[in-house]
């Protein structure tokens, strides 16, 4: 019998298909279609003397190109493949679906032939690193683990290696989910904090699209939420729905007196969480519920002993002349280099700002004074950053530096032995940098070139 994968697949056949982006979640997904002989072209910005060599070698494979500042107009397509950081509502998607054009995206699709138990995490703050201590615990359990989504490896050309007893843990954007008709077996929504509103068109819109991970949920299915935010406090789902609080509400899975409790199990010290601040308590607190009946105390217990953390989220890169630098890329919101600033005991330097995604900063300005003895700035947020602190009255040293690496350098010099470095920049990456990775890997070779 064929397969809803193949199925799929062999139904695009005949179809004209469009990919809208080439990046990386696409790319593999225009393979696919090629392989089963289907009529695909694909558009990105890019222009065609700036493709790189994976992208003109899908052109050689039959995928006509259409590329450049005009990439989107004149295409026709029976079905659509946005790509995550292209609003649903973009004019160019709206022509083409108002011309009978099925709108869809490689997630979507994803979960529409995915065999196996699929479990997904999603919020502002925090979910990558809960959606690997999910499949951390899975694996350690001797489960067979698929990782991707918003991080890893895209899952949809793996699905023919999935089996059915498998798990698919990912990790969704607000992007990913927008338009999303399907939800988990398991969803978790870790938070909810003012976000690419860039993007989206105002919060309401943020938090509708991260509903998405629920809203499809059906009786029997599992939804965990964060009772101690205001707004994740107030959702319901359609299956069962279980909370976790760090502040000791009563709920099913609650930390008193520093330990985690499930019911009225203790399941886990948090004294023994390798990795640093109460905020990786939290994200502990929302995988032990997602695992419940899946994964042994015990598995959780070995995890939090050994699991050294995400790479660029507070990670050690260099102790050098008795300074300690981290890498905390990933922190591209206020809330996140909040969590960030309250992981260390003594105040730290931090390196702050860049891409502006019209977010507010005056939550901000507080903790950066309680938190911090030296701020150095760089990119468009600078100055809401620098206003925040101010307006706060604290005795923090600022420096502005325009770039990245000017800041980045000019911490390294101002530190002594005994002080730590945090790059935390409270703000996407895109103004000097193609991610937060390579944003990271640019942090961690200055430090390890000093």
């Amino acid at each position: 019998m064929q397969s809803a994968f193949e199925a799929y697949f062999s139904s695009l056949k005949n179809k004209k298909i469009a990919v809208l982006g080439l990046g990386v979640s696409n790319r593999p997904l225009v393979r696919l279609l090629l392989e089963f002989g289907c009529n695909v072209v694909g558009c990105d910005r890019t222009p065609r003397e700036k493709l790189d060599d994976e992208v003109l070698e899908l052109e050689k494979m039959g995928c006509r190109l259409h590329v450049g500042e005009t990439y989107l107009e004149g295409v026709e397509a029976d079905v659509l493949f946005r790509t995550p950081g292209m609003h649903p509502g973009h004019p160019a998607i709206e022509a083409l679906r108002s011309r009978g054009a099925q709108v869809t995206s490689e997630m979507e699709v994803f979960f529409e032939v995915c065999p196996c138990n699929l479990i997904a995490v999603t919020g502002s703050d925090g979910k990558t690193t809960t959606t690997m201590l999910v499949s951390e615990m899975l694996k350690a359990s001797g489960k067979t683990v698929w990782l991707g989504g918003n991080i890893g490896t895209p899952l949809l050309p793996l699905v023919r290696q999935m089996q059915e007893s498998d798990y698919a843990v990912v990790e969704l954007s607000s992007f990913q989910l927008m338009d999303m008709t399907r939800s988990p077996h398991r969803a978790l929504v870790t938070n909810l904090a003012p976000n690419h509103l860039d993007v989206h068109k105002d919060m309401d819109e943020y938090v509708e699209s991260k509903k998405n991970i629920f809203r499809f949920q059906k009786p029997g299915d599992l939804l965990v939420l964060n009772a101690d935010n205001a707004i994740t406090a107030e959702f319901t789902g359609n299956g069962e729905t279980k909370f976790f609080s760090r502040q000791g509400k009563n709920v099913h899975v609650v930390l008193r007196d520093g330990i985690i409790y499930r019911g009225e199990t203790a399941v886990l010290n948090s004294a023994d969480i390798l990795i640093p601040g109460v905020h990786n308590v939290e994200n502990y607190m929302a995988a032990i519920a997602m695992v419940e009946g899946l994964v042994e105390d015990e598995t959780i217990r070995q995890v939090a002993k050994t699991f050294g953390g995400v790479e660029h989220r507070i990670e050690l890169v260099r102790i050098k002349d008795g300074v300690r630098y981290y890498n905390d890329s990933i922190a591209s919101s206020p809330s996140r280099t909040i969590a960030g600033l309250r992981s260390f005991p003594e105040k730290v330097i931090l390196i702050a700002g860049g891409y502006d995604k019209h977010i507010p900063y005056d939550v901000l300005g507080p903790e950066i004074c309680a938190h911090v003895k030296k701020l150095f700035l760089c990119g468009a947020t600078a100055p809401q950053i620098r206003k925040a602190v101010e307006a706060c009255g604290g005795e923090v040293e600022i420096t502005d530096c325009g770039h990245f690496e000017a800041a980045v350098l000019a911490a390294a010099k101002a530190a002594e032995a005994g002080d730590t470095v945090l790059m935390s920049p409270a703000s996407a990456s895109f103004d000097e940098f193609k991610n937060f990775m390579v944003r990271g890997e640019c942090f961690k070779k200055l430090v390890r070139e000093l």
